[in-house]
């Protein structure tokens, strides 16, 4: 057993020597395998190193030998670039040396030049002192020979002169004003002459009354009515009076109003037309065409404008320039009267050079008054300045409209006094106006005016060619015994007031109505 674990031992140390001495062989072996190893890497990197030396060297040369071109070259360019410089500077101080000379020689021609200046100054003053002693001495000897200082004579001489030229002003100031009125006269009337022919429009001479044609005589019992309601009806609403008579086939509508007589023959002709003839339906088609009216009256207004050239107008003066075509003065058409005016002024102002659209819009506006004056107190031409005012026309608008008649305010500018000519030729024309009937229309107006002064009177209408006065109130404000007062005082306030041939009925007309709807 012993021996056994001997034997194992020495096996087991044997295999361990054995083991040892080959892995020294074994290292020794790997050792001189790294040593050549390492040699030849070593001789491998120092040949590299040569040749990237070598490799270097080359690019190193090659890179020098550029660049030393390109010094050069660069070297060359700037030689070349400061030979060009040195010659331009050379050039300039030649011509630096030129123009020294030239300005030297300038200088010596100024020199030589201020010295003669002065050497012929010196001789101009010798010659002036010379004169003025001339001049002394020729006024010294022509103050002894006219016994007269020279301040004298320049008196004498001046008073001569102003008088020889004040008496040649006056024959010419006498000459020019003869020939002024020689030729104002003739050139005013070539001038007015001119704008009459340029404008020429017919006038129909505006009445009171209108006819309305009836389909057959049994028509005009219809429009009567049972005891006269159907009459009686028709003119209290449409504020007329309606003549029937014994002309076949014809009613006359009588008013002075023109508004009022369009609305009752557009009314009375549509009525006619319908068939249908009762009190309500009367009041209905009144009321129907006073609307109507009131439209056309406002498309007048604007044609008027448009006719004119005149624009920005404000629509309430617009409205009342379509008043004024049933509006008359002296039975002259008023809306015709003014477009007239208007073209005049404005032919007038394209003569005389003045404002020719100013002109025609004051001829325009300057009798807007009549068409609110039977409403308002006051004057026609003042009311047409507060309408013009209030609607943002200029002061010289206001006083061109003030100024259209004589002795309210003087014209301020050349268009005010062209509107006033203007003004003067239409209504100076022949035939234009018709002074009586003015009269009569004047005197309706007054007496309409004195009933609507009453307190309670709601509308008041003059007929019978203002023998009957017809006077509607508000049945709340004025009763039965009142009413009979009312008639009286009126009355008394038409003899006071008013002057009128023969008699006029005062009818004051109390209605209360009471109406319920059925359902």
């Amino acid at each position: 057993m012993l021996n056994g674990m001997l034997q194992i031992i020495l096996y087991i140390a044997s295999g361990i020597i054995a083991g040892y001495f080959i892995r020294v062989a074994i290292a020794k072996k790997n050792l001189k395998s790294s040593e050549s190893i390492a040699k030849k890497i070593i001789s491998d990197a120092q040949l590299f190193a040569e040749a990237r030396k070598k490799e270097a060297d080359n690019i190193t040369k090659e890179e020098m030998r550029k660049k030393r071109q390109e010094f050069e070259a660069q070297t060359k360019i700037r030689r070349q670039e400061l030979s060009g410089l040195e010659r331009r500077l050379l050039q300039k101080e030649e011509n630096l040396d030129k123009r020294m000379e030239i300005v030297e020689r300038k200088e010596k021609d100024i020199v030589r030049k201020e010295n003669d200046i002065n050497s012929k100054s010196k001789i101009v003053e010798l010659e002036l002192s010379k004169l003025n002693q001339q001049k002394d001495e020729q006024k010294k000897i022509l103050e002894r020979i006219a016994r007269m200082t020279s301040e004298d004579a320049k008196r004498v001489l001046m008073r001569m002169l102003e008088e020889d030229a004040r008496k040649e002003s006056a024959v010419l100031v006498k000459k020019l004003e003869q020939d002024a009125r020689d030729n104002a006269a003739t050139k005013a009337k070539e001038i007015i002459a001119t704008a009459i022919q340029h404008y020429s429009n017919t006038y129909v001479q505006e009445i009171t009354v209108s006819n309305v044609v009836l389909p057959n005589d049994e028509m005009k019992g219809r429009i009567i009515g049972r005891e006269g309601r159907n009459i009686r009806t028709f003119e209290q609403a449409a504020g007329v009076d309606l003549i029937i008579d014994d002309t076949p086939d014809v009613i006359t509508i009588s008013s002075f109003d023109g508004i009022r007589r369009e609305i009752a023959k557009v009314a009375l002709a549509r009525l006619i037309a319908d068939g249908r003839i009762h009190p309500s339906r009367i009041e209905e088609v009144v009321h129907q065409v006073k609307k109507e009216i009131e439209d056309s009256i406002k498309i007048a207004g604007e044609d008027a404008a448009l006719e004119l050239g005149i624009t920005n107008l404000h629509p309430e003066i617009l409205k009342n320039l379509g008043k004024l075509k049933y509006r008359t003065s002296y039975g002259q058409s008023q809306l015709q009267h003014t477009m007239e005016v208007a073209n005049i002024a404005g032919y007038l102002a394209a003569e005389l050079e003045a404002d020719v659209y100013f002109c025609k819009r004051a001829g325009l506006l300057h009798d807007l008054g009549k068409a609110v004056d039977k409403d308002v107190e006051g004057t026609h031409h003042q009311l047409s300045a507060d309408i013009a005012k209030k609607y943002g026309e200029s002061p010289k608008m206001l006083n061109a409209i003030l100024a259209h008649h004589e002795g309210i305010v003087q014209p301020e500018s050349v268009e005010a006094f062209i509107l006033k000519a203007a003004d003067a030729i239409s209504a100076a024309r022949p035939g234009a106006r018709m002074e009586t009937l003015e009269h009569y229309l004047k005197r309706i107006e007054r007496l309409e005016k004195v009933a609507n002064s009453f307190i309670g009177v709601s509308k008041s209408y003059a007929v019978q060619a203002g023998r009957e006065i017809r006077i509607l109130v508000e049945p709340d404000e004025i009763d039965d015994a009142s009413a009979s007062q009312l008639a009286r005082d009126i009355s008394k306030k038409i003899e006071a007031e008013l002057e009128y041939p023969g008699q006029i009925k005062v009818t004051v007309i109390r209605e209360t109505r009471y109406q319920e709807l059925a359902k």
